[in-house]
């Protein structure tokens, strides 16, 4: 019996290694870029190190650095956070009946339960002879492993390469065009990417550079939110 169990937690671990492999590619250079990001700042390579061993939620990180850098706002940073992070509301309904049963384990599932985990985790089918907990948590501790990874080797190679790197700022606003059209390639239908830049093309000229990405956000997520209900309402229509 033993020896079943364990290789069904064998076997968790080697396909949630397959289907996460190319993820993991993707978020350690993110991971990258974002240590190399956060340096360019001028903050030493300790916080980029911090920040990401702290801090898993997708673009919230990205964010931080300027929340670090603006006046200290803890209320408009409570407020953004929760607005970037209100999908995962939609993650946690989604997951809940995959979640259960999951025991000690669930607690850390939940906490990774990133744009990627979830993605790999709703959509793998398990195959007999897999446990299903261990597959998510170990999908969960690999995107997390490479991110923290990339983010040290980011930091790391920021600090030896050069010595001023004050300017690099660009790197963000490359890793975001390319990360946008590599979503508009994947897409069938680019409504959502459209929307989302013709609302922040309106916000951005009525609210500024410094203060357009909380409406923008606020904005596209109440369309989402409004979207998201009535496809449910219709779902159970039929």
């Amino acid at each position: 019996m033993m020896n079943n169990k364990n290789q069904s937690v064998c076997n968790a671990r080697k396909l949630a290694l397959t289907k996460a492999f190319p993820v993991i590619l993707g978020i350690a250079f993110l991971g990258v870029g974002y240590g190399v990001y956060m340096r360019s700042c001028g903050f030493d390579i300790i916080w980029p190190i911090f920040t990401a061993a702290v801090i898993f939620a997708g673009s919230m990180e990205f964010i931080t650095v300027s929340l670090l850098l603006s006046t200290f706002n803890p209320g408009y940073a409570l407020l953004l956070t929760l607005i970037v992070n209100g999908r995962h509301l939609f993650y946690g309904i989604s997951m809940l009946e995959k979640y259960r049963g999951m025991g000690r384990k669930k607690p850390w599932a939940i906490s990774g339960l990133i744009d990627e985990a979830f993605s790999i985790n709703y959509m793998t089918d398990i195959p007999p002879g897999t446990d299903r907990s261990w597959f998510m948590l170990f999908v969960s501790i690999y995107l997390y492993i490479s991110w923290i990874g990339g983010t040290i080797i980011g930091a790391v190679s920021a600090c030896k390469a050069v010595t001023d790197i004050k300017g690099v700022g660009f790197v963000m606003t490359a890793l975001f065009i390319v990360i946008f059209i590599s979503q508009w390639q994947k897409e069938t239908t680019h409504g959502s990417s459209i929307l989302g830049l013709a609302v922040a093309g309106v916000c951005l000229p009525l609210f500024g550079k410094t203060y357009f990405m909380l409406p923008t956000i606020l904005i596209i997520t109440a369309i989402f939110t409004v979207r998201w209900f009535a496809t449910k309402d219709k779902e159970k229509l039929l």
